[in-house]
């Protein structure tokens, strides 16, 4: 090796482990940290051993490794056994776009930030301010709920900003978390039990309504006038015994109470209105009021309204969807599914391209050999056209295969086998990723249920903004960088440090 390259040599600590690597490969990435290494003066603005004659720096000595074969190869790979932040916080200090990460490493890298959204959808409210929902001690756990809560517009330690709103400002948000999170506190758990219990009850009610036992047929007669003459009709009419009726009164009035009070105590109108839960809870409810309302008429259009009203009690059931409050399995399974919105659409396209194509065959296969006395070549089949064609393939692709339609020549039964094997197929390739994505979200609830609560975070300050650590300043960084001509993080850094010094009290 010449002096030429010795010279170019430069050795680098990090974390305790000694890298070596040359000048020239630090400068392919110009105005990156590593890249100021490389400079005459680098030895002043960092942390440099004239001793060991190497630079230090107090970072992950994992993650270095794969950042300084992004210098040498020009491909950032994230490395699978690191955590996301933790790799993303290194690439920021050392001054590299994380739009570098290679495409076979993109999901990797960006996975973290789908959990993190994930846990910020479990996370509760925790408007008690304790854990396993007591109530705050201080006055400043009652304040940090408020805001919270979105009660409070003042900052925290205020004077008066929980109690400058009266006893209303007060108890409005503890209705709020007494009915909305049934983590809360003791109470909460007890106003979601007594939910859960009128929602089974309603549901129970609904599905007996249509039982023989409880269904009265009942003579009714009605009195028609048809100019000088009577006309006396006599007519059958099935009616619900009453006390079902009774007791989805009793179970309507309850999820009455719930509603009004949410609407009333909730931070934000405006979200509770968009909110789907919210939207079923009044269409559930609505349709009884309207049926009590009319059922003293006896005019055709208050019949036929009541008519309506009956068939629309189907409504009824959705209330199924408010147990997503207090069961954290079916709040994964919404996540899941809205997660895998793209999965369910290729889905969808496979197996509208598949019934498209295989109903055709099917319709075609089954003419072959038909006889001559049958023009149209359907007396023989069940495949009379093609529209009729879909319903069996879709019920063939998807492994069902009722039997009410089903091919009776061999070129038939060889489509029929095709389809089967193509819907198997076709099934599967979208499948797995959706149960993936379960798991994820599944394991990511169990997780925020069991993980401990802790008392307070514990952030590190920055090194002060005069330490060798700290890269070069604005002054004395190089003007040919075609990126940033100061440290991407010094800048954040120095920012943060500013903000937290003029917060200090």
């Amino acid at each position: 090796m010449g002096k030429g390259e010795e010279s170019d040599k430069i050795t680098i600590n990090v974390g305790g482990t000694r890298h070596e690597t040359y000048k020239s490969t630090l400068r392919t990435l110009p105005g990156t940290r590593l890249a100021w290494l490389a400079d005459p003066d680098a030895q002043s603005n960092f942390d440099f051993d004239g001793k060991s004659n190497e630079f230090f720096f107090d970072r992950h000595p994992g993650i270095f490794s794969y950042v300084l074969n992004y210098y040498r190869t020009g491909k950032l790979h994230c490395p699978a056994d690191i955590c996301g932040p933790l790799f993303e916080e290194e690439l920021t200090y050392w001054g590299i776009d994380e739009t570098d990460v290679e495409p076979c490493c993109w999901m990797t890298y960006r996975q973290h930030r789908d959990a993190e959204e994930a846990l910020d959808i479990f996370e509760s409210p925790e408007p008690g301010g304790g854990a396993g929902g007591e109530e705050p001690e201080e006055e400043g756990g009652r304040e940090m709920a408020l805001q919270r809560l979105g009660m409070d517009d003042r900052p925290p330690g205020a004077a008066g900003a929980a109690g400058g709103g009266g006893c209303c400002r007060n108890w409005q948000p503890r209705m709020w978390a007494l009915f909305e999170d049934p983590y809360s506190s003791k109470a909460a758990r007890v106003v979601a039990f007594a939910s859960l219990f009128f929602i089974l009850v309603s549901i129970t009610t609904f599905c007996l309504e249509t039982h023989e036992a409880f269904n009265i047929d009942v003579n009714v007669t009605e009195t028609l006038v048809v100019g000088n003459t009577t006309t006396i009709l006599l007519t059958h009419k099935v009616e619900t015994e009453p006390i079902l009726t009774y007791i989805e009164g009793v179970c309507v009035l309850w999820f009455t109470l719930e509603f009004l009070v949410r609407i009333i105590c909730c931070p934000d109108k405006l979200l509770f209105v968009k909110n789907l839960l919210n939207i079923i809870d009044f269409v559930a409810i609505l349709p009884f009021y309207l049926e009590v309302g009319l059922s003293g008429l006896s005019s055709k259009a208050a019949r036929d309204v009541l008519g309506f009203l009956r068939v629309v009690r189907f409504v009824r059931i959705l209330r199924i969807f408010k147990l997503t409050r207090h069961f954290v399995g079916l709040r994964v399974l919404g996540h899941t599914l809205r997660a895998s919105t793209n999965e369910f659409l290729l889905l969808i396209i496979f197996l509208a391209l598949g019934v498209l194509i295989f109903a055709t065959m099917i319709y075609y296969a089954e003419r072959i050999g038909a006889k001559t006395s049958d023009p149209r070549g359907s007396d023989h089949t069940h495949f009379k056209n093609i529209p009729i064609g879909f319903w069996w393939a879709v019920v063939t692709m998807t492994t069902l295969g009722y039997g009410d339609m089903y091919p009776k020549t061999w070129s038939g039964m060889v489509v029929g086998a095709l389809c089967a094997l193509a819907g198997v197929l076709t099934i599967a390739m979208p499948v797995p990723v959706i149960v993936n994505n379960f798991g994820m979200y599944y394991s990511l609830a169990m997780a925020k249920q069991k993980l401990p609560k802790k008392k307070k975070k514990h952030i590190p300050r920055p090194a002060p903004l005069d330490s060798p650590t700290y890269c070069k300043s604005e002054e004395n960084s190089p003007r040919n960088s075609t990126q940033s001509d100061t440290c991407p993080l010094a800048v954040e850094e120095g920012a943060t440090e500013r903000k937290r010094s003029g917060e200090a009290p």
